[in-house]
């Protein structure tokens, strides 16, 4: 009985955990500022930095870390939550938040920086559970990612808004959509995501702007940051 009830409870958590696609978990108000100190693991020295610009990015490859931390400190302080939207890396300040994609699919996932590592040569970043199998990571351990910090101490990284008004197994027909919404006088872009063509009316610079011409239009779409 006591390992039926262990495990609807497991099924729950994984349920509510993984409804929204790009949600993070704040820090707990509880939590200590975390420290920005050099620290040495296998004898390296790691410097992380004080603060990050909007923007930046860094290249390399990315894994994934689950069950065997699931419950453990992190360095940060807090948690691990495998279910929760997280991340580590080795000297991005805490709490920074940043986009990862991989370049193999496409897909890509938005993380909060609340640990240290990966401690592995050539990667750059290890993703909680759910996050890296919004990429794929868990059905190939590792791929190579872009990751662009979006996000510190309260500053946000949007250069732009587009709508998304579709998504086609067929190139031919994305590119018709794309032909149809260029009359609007508004830019439209196609790529490929994944298996399938989006097509993207572009050009907005607010999200209200993207947002009226949506309604005005009577587009079936959403709204999504450059």
């Amino acid at each position: 009985m006591k390992q039926i009830i262990l495990t609807v409870i497991f099924i729950l958590l994984t349920g509510c955990a993984t409804k929204e696609y790009n949600s993070y978990v704040l820090p707990s108000p509880n939590i200590k500022k975390p420290t920005q100190k050099p620290y040495v693991v296998n004898g390296n020295v790691y410097y992380p930095y004080k603060k990050v610009p909007i923007g930046w990015t860094q290249k390399g490859i990315a894994s994934w870390y689950g069950p065997n931390f699931h419950g453990k400190y992190t360095s940060n302080g807090e948690i691990y939550n495998m279910f929760a939207y997280t991340a580590a890396h080795k000297t991005l300040p805490m709490n920074t938040i940043v986009k990862v994609t991989n370049l193999n699919n496409g897909k890509s996932v938005i993380v909060r920086i609340n640990d240290r590592g990966p401690f592995v040569k050539g990667r750059i970043i290890d993703l909680s559970y759910v996050a890296g199998k919004k990429l794929g990571l868990d059905v190939t351990g590792i791929a190579p990612v872009i990751i662009k910090v979006i996000k510190f101490k309260g500053k946000n990284y949007v250069s732009g808004y587009k709508i998304q008004t579709g998504a086609f197994i067929n190139k031919k027909g994305a590119l018709i959509t794309a032909n149809k919404y260029k009359k609007f006088g508004y830019n439209t872009k196609v790529l490929k995501v994944g298996k399938f063509y989006k097509v993207y009316i572009t050009g907005f610079k607010t999200y209200n702007e993207a947002k009226k011409f949506e309604l005005e239009n009577h587009i079936a779409g959403f709204i999504v940051g450059d």
